[in-house]
């Protein structure tokens, strides 16, 4: 009986999952068709980890010992272990292949394994019913569309596949496939973006196995225990910063904790309206009101059984996740946060990052009851799971982002414009050092320049201290850049008062600054040389700036104004 219902599962799933697998190749076509001509997500990725990797394979630290460094980010200060493990796959991905190839190519084996994954998880724990085919294919393909964050892989799409292996080896059903996950898992995805909090949680369903249903599960342990020391060598160079005592980091002066109740209250119900911009589950508009609808389905005492059950553990759940990473940042949490350093290097609030899990989990449950509901709430269930899935697909980046006016990696990056700045300086780029004003630095790091400001989440704390001297003025002008740069401290950027908190001034900007004033002599004796803007200084010659020339090009989002950092004389120093 039980494999005549394999079969008809099998059987039933088939046109869903080449109709599913037809939309995913379309979803991520833009990415192999359009090449650097594609438009991705600027924010933690063109801005900062796409650059990483190109810098990283370059330096030729790529296999650097633990004590090594970076020579082209603030002056050789930042350490190789703030750039990743050398056996993470997707630094691989960028060392073997061209930037678009190596995205195009994470993109992929991410939404695939994230569709695998989550279909596996339903069809063998949670939509078993072969007549429920549509929803265990469609739930699955929904979740694989999800907009999460590029450089975390597989750490939060990646946790259905643990699951159903993890549940597997729960029930003492598991095969070598499913100890493979959990040995391959790490190697394409994040402990501290994503998975500390998926064995954390598995390591609290263990404890409750033993302790409510006195079942000591050593294979559950043990799975738990392997994926965990996976993790620790995959990721041993960040467990090594941890362990090994140095001098202070960014991260030291972290303090995250510093909203108000009301504030914090505000954010919790943020958060489960709307999400984060990590673990985006665009739940807001179908999966929520389904959610609730069948909640009060089962409130009404029209539903129950397991699944009714399930879906209440996991509807509180998620409102739950919510309320941690909102309190996490509650200033009651500062005067422990200083007490116990842990509390300040790491984000504990990224359990939410169980979130499109859990919500994704609701959501295939919820159409499930509908659908056994039978009637017009059948059509309902699938008109919503319809629904949802048009609007992941909506939010394709290449749809989203030029709706946005966001520039291409081609413009992003304006290779040809910096190979022009390049020709035009003429010396060795190891031999200076610039900056920017009005865009990101990782642009002229991908470019092979070798720069004094930077965004990275891990660098020398004196490092920063030295740097502000060179904004000191322009962060006093702003008390918003001032708690920005102090309180947080990741962009080491050249900050201006009057541009504020913003980094990407297009070629078309009529913003101008005005009343810039930068301490040169501080920014000269540390190498800088260069200063490249995306708009125009108008004091530059009073603030020690000589201009040199403007930069333009037709496939640049930005035109350059070059100015070079005169050399201190007695005068400027006095002033």
């Amino acid at each position: 009986m039980k494999e005549r219902l394999k079969r008809a599962t099998h059987h039933r799933d088939f046109w869903p999952i080449v109709i599913a697998v037809a939309i995913l190749s379309i979803y991520l076509s833009p990415l192999y068709i359009l090449g650097e001509d594609a438009h991705i997500r600027v924010h933690d990725n063109l801005d900062s980890n796409i650059a990483w990797y190109k810098v990283l394979v370059r330096s030729g630290e790529l296999f650097g010992p633990l004590d090594s460094h970076i020579p082209q980010i603030i002056n050789g200060e930042l350490s190789r272990n703030a750039l990743g493990s050398e056996f993470s796959g997707i630094v691989w991905l960028h060392a073997l292949f061209p930037t678009m190839v190596a995205y195009a190519l994470s993109q992929t084996l991410t939404r695939v394994f994230a569709f695998i994954g989550m279909y596996l998880l339903l069809k063998d724990h949670f939509i078993k019913a072969a007549e429920q085919s549509w929803i265990r294919v469609g739930v699955a393909l929904a979740f694989a569309l999800t907009p999460f964050w590029p450089s975390g892989m597989l750490s939060t799409l990646g946790m259905p596949l643990a699951l159903w292996a993890f549940l597997n080896i729960r029930k003492r059903a598991s095969t070598w496939k499913h100890w493979a996950v959990l040995v391959l898992l790490p190697f394409y995805s994040s402990f501290e973006l994503g998975f500390f909090f998926f064995l954390s949680a598995m390591g609290l369903l263990w404890l409750y196995d033993g302790i409510v249903k006195r079942r000591w599960n050593l294979a559950f342990l043990w799975g738990i225990v392997l994926m965990t020391a996976m993790y620790f060598a995959v990721e041993y160079r960040v467990v090594a910063s941890l362990i090994i005592g140095g001098e202070p980091t960014s991260r030291d002066e972290f303090v995250s904790s510093k909203l108000g109740l009301a504030h914090t209250i505000r954010l919790a119900f943020k958060n489960y309206l709307f999400g984060h911009t990590h673990d985006m589950t665009l739940h807001t508009f179908v999966i929520l009101p389904v959610l609730f609808l069948v909640l009060g389905i089962i409130l009404a005492k029209k539903e129950r059984g397991r699944d009714a059950r399930l879906f209440v553990f996991l509807f509180v759940l998620s409102f739950v996740l919510s309320v941690w990473y909102a309190f996490w940042f509650y200033k009651g949490w500062q005067p422990l946060k200083t007490r116990i350093h842990l509390l300040t290097t790491f984000n504990f609030a990224r359990y939410h990052f169980l979130r499109p899990l859990v919500i994704y989990l609701n959501f295939a449950l919820g159409l499930a009851i509908l659908m056994r509901m039978g009637g017009w709430w059948k059509r309902v269930a699938l008109i919503s799971l319809a629904l949802q899935i048009l609007l992941l697909c909506g939010y394709n980046e290449e749809i989203r982002y030029r709706y946005m006016h966001q520039p291409s990696v081609r413009q992003f990056y304006a290779v040809d414009e910096f190979r022009k700045i390049k020709s035009y300086i003429g010396k060795p780029l190891s031999s200076y050092r610039v900056a920017s004003i009005g865009l990101h630095p990782a642009i002229a790091q991908y470019n092979g320049f070798y720069t004094l400001d930077t965004y990275n989440n891990f660098y020398p704390l004196s490092y920063k201290h030295q740097f502000r001297k060179i904004i000191a003025k322009e962060l006093d002008k702003s008390p918003t850049l001032k708690e920005y740069y102090d309180q947080w401290g990741n962009r080491v950027y050249l900050f201006s008062a009057e541009l504020g908190k913003h980094y990407q001034f297009k070629k078309h900007s009529r913003k101008k600054i005005h009343h810039l004033e930068l301490n040169t002599r501080v920014l000269y004796d540390m190498g800088g040389r260069y200063i490249f803007s995306s708009v125009p200084i108008l004091n530059a010659a009073d603030d020690g700036l000589e201009f040199m020339r403007t930069f333009d090009d037709p496939h640049a989002a930005w035109k350059i104004y070059l100015y070079k950092v005169k050399k201190p004389t007695e005068e400027v120093i006095k002033r």
